[in-house]
């Protein structure tokens, strides 16, 4: 062995995790792009630059690998979000945001392909307890007393199907229709 080659060289931890980053980040792009059905384990690997061995070692089916890349998104864009210290006066366009970009795409495909298929129905079930307490205490944060506990499971809501039905409007339809629907949602819930 070199002199230097016991500092540069990283240990299997660090392997194993840049190798389960690349799936994971792999994984969302991914989902992202093609959809559920359109993202197997071989795109996967492919897109990563990892073996199958390795994919297989980190993740042993389909239904882990896209589980385990929604919650570790999820765990990335709570972080982001709350270390941007949001105004909690614009509590409701921060969670509005929260249903945008590859996040909320990603979960969208996982939960329309869940509906049909009971080993990915039965795998998503704690990454949606995970989802939705992230959701609840992120936003009750940033919010803080101006809204009852129910006022943000019901806003949380509201994000969500507006996030949805956003997706056969046009970006300057949707801006009129939550500029028009966010003084009167706020009016709502807000105390």
């Amino acid at each position: 062995m070199t002199q230097g080659t016991a500092t540069t060289s990283r240990t299997q931890a660090e392997r194993s995790a840049a190798t389960r980053g690349k799936l994971l980040d792999a994984t969302i792009d991914l989902l992202v792009e093609v959809g559920y059905a359109g993202t197997s384990s071989q795109a996967v690997t492919k897109r990563a630059g990892v073996s199958r061995g390795a994919q297989l070692h980190q993740f042993p089916t389909k239904e882990s690998l896209v589980v385990a890349a929604v919650a570790h998104l999820v765990d990335r864009r709570l972080d982001e979000l709350l270390r941007s210290r949001p105004d909690p006066d614009l509590g409701l366009e921060t969670l509005c945001e929260a249903f945008t970009g590859p996040l909320f795409y990603a979960a969208l495909e996982l939960w329309v392909a869940a509906r049909t298929d009971p080993g990915l129905h039965e795998a998503m079930i704690p990454l949606e307890r995970k989802v939705g307490d992230a959701l609840r205490l992120g936003f009750a944060e940033i919010v803080g007393d101006r809204m009852s506990p129910d006022a943000v499971d019901l806003s949380i809501e509201i994000a969500r199907g507006l996030a949805v039905s956003a997706l056969f409007r046009t970006p300057e339809a949707d801006r009129q229709l939550r500029d028009r629907l966010l003084p009167v949602w706020k009016a709502m819930v807000t105390e």
